[in-house]
């Protein structure tokens, strides 16, 4: 067999493969939609300004955690946990500088405390509206641990 075969079979095969990667990403993405609850959120370990460390992802609501996957993953597994009584909102401000690029358009920046390690959460203000939502409706003798 000619080299040139070779070629073609090793670019046929890394075709597939992309192709099937951008297919799981899309399955996966509806399949952790399909729960409801669902909003973009990007998060960032860095409690400093500069866009380094911003990592695009999809939070899902559960009954007493908000899970946070990363957009560019294949695993079915929730990267962080944020547990409803230890969040901490600490305030909120607009992107600036280089973090405008860093996250999507219009999204809100907030601080955080929490247990995760994540610094600053990223999000629209219907998502921020709703988290700060879900975090005050915490069950009867929870405490609640937000502050803006």
């Amino acid at each position: 067999m000619p080299l040139w075969w070779w070629m073609v079979d090793a670019l046929a095969f890394v075709v597939a493969a992309v192709v099937l990667l951008v297919i799981w990403l899309l399955f996966r993405r509806r399949l952790l939609a399909r729960s409801g609850g669902t909003f973009d959120m990007s998060v960032n370990r860095s409690a400093s300004v500069p866009a380094k460390g911003w990592m695009l992802g999809l939070a899902v609501y559960r009954d007493t955690e908000l899970e946070w996957f990363r957009t560019f993953s294949v695993s079915m597994r929730p990267r962080y946990r944020f547990t409803r009584g230890d969040v901490r909102i600490d305030g909120r401000r607009d992107p600036v500088g280089s973090e405008v690029h860093a996250v999507q358009a219009g999204h809100l920046i907030v601080s955080t405390e929490n247990a995760s390690g994540v610094r600053q959460l990223a999000m629209s203000p219907h998502a921020l509206t709703g988290l700060l939502s879900w975090l005050e409706s915490s069950p009867p003798g929870q405490r609640v641990n937000k502050v803006l």
